[in-house]
């Protein structure tokens, strides 16, 4: 796999060697060059920027929609992260394809966070908990090359906290002149960020329950641990598994039983049949199913209609209020 991901940076490359210096001339307007994969990296940036925002050019690769882990970037993509200032990714087992891009970069002076890198050992391993339907080759590989770590870290606001202080930094390294002006801005949003942190530990301690059962993938670790919740789902968060089997069905089924859950979870572009199938087996068979946004479906078109990491995070809070009572 590695292979076929050199072979195709290596082409996109070639591809773009002929317009690479125009490239590089256009964006050397005085406009700082930032290039980030996923929404909440682009939106953490643009709290940082703060109203200097306009004196920079903040791509966000992953802007159509599309699952961090199916992405494939274009030669355009590799083009705008091999000249830019900044670029920030998550570093997991998805991002295979950043070591070959950056290994070709035109900028030698650019500044790189890898946001697993930043979260060193609070970085947890991928797990499969009692009930959640394992996936063979997934299994086969993980024995072979070691363990498979949760890419899904922005789902963290303890975890949000530390990048936006990473990102600080990086601004301030590649634009001093405005450090007092980024310096600010990110106590500001960090303040924000721990103020709404408080308000799902209060939610969690004033909770009935303790337990979220997903009948989906499941990319809330960061967030379940942070307030000591239990879970059980389907899958592991990046699954490719679409159909569950029998004994995921009915070992949720029961165990919605046995703790008396009233709500099963979804995550976003979910078409919940999994979920109500669940609910089907269940002995009331009338639990609600409710849905977390775990960021991964943002789209361009949502940002420019104000949807912010802290507004989905807020409604997030809201479904979980509703879970556990």
């Amino acid at each position: 796999m590695k292979k076929l991901i050199s072979i195709f940076v290596a082409g996109a490359m070639m591809a773009g060697s002929l317009t690479a210096c125009s490239t590089a001339n256009a964006a050397d307007d005085g406009k700082l060059q930032i290039v980030t994969t996923i929404f909440p990296e682009y939106d953490w940036v643009m709290n940082v920027l703060g109203d200097k925002a306009s004196d920079a050019e903040v791509t966000m690769l992953l802007d159509s929609g599309v699952d961090l882990h199916s992405y494939q970037p274009t030669a355009n993509d590799i083009l705008k992260i091999s000249t830019c200032d900044l670029f920030i990714y998550v570093g997991g087992e998805s991002d295979a394809w950043v070591d070959d891009a950056l290994a070709e970069a035109v900028n030698k002076d650019m500044v790189v966070i890898n946001l697993l890198d930043v979260l060193g050992n609070s970085v947890k391993e991928e797990e499969l908990v009692e009930g959640m339907q394992g996936e063979e080759e997934e299994e086969e590989e993980e024995c072979e090359e070691g363990p498979e770590y949760d890419e899904h870290v922005w789902l963290s606001l303890k975890n949000a906290q530390v990048l936006v202080g990473s990102i600080e930094d990086a601004l301030e390294t590649i634009d001093p002149d405005n450090s007092e002006v980024y310096s600010a801005n990110a106590d500001s949003y960090i303040s924000e960020l721990s103020s709404l942190d408080e308000e799902y530990q209060a939610a969690v301690s004033d909770a009935a329950y303790d337990t979220l059962l997903f009948g989906d993938r499941f990319p809330f670790r960061y967030l379940v641990d942070d307030y000591g919740l239990n879970y059980y789902a389907a899958f592991v968060g990046c699954s490719a598994e679409t159909e569950a089997s029998f004994e995921t069905i009915t070992f949720l089924s029961g165990k919605m039983d046995e703790l008396g859950l009233p709500v099963i979870m979804t995550i976003e572009g979910s078409d919940k049949s999994i979920a109500e199938t669940i609910v089907g087996n269940t002995s009331s068979k009338d639990q609600d199913i409710l849905t977390l946004d775990s960021m991964q479906s943002v789209t361009a078109e949502d940002v420019q209609n104000g949807t912010t990491y802290l507004s989905i995070m807020e409604d997030n809070l809201e479904v979980l209020k509703d879970a556990l009572n």
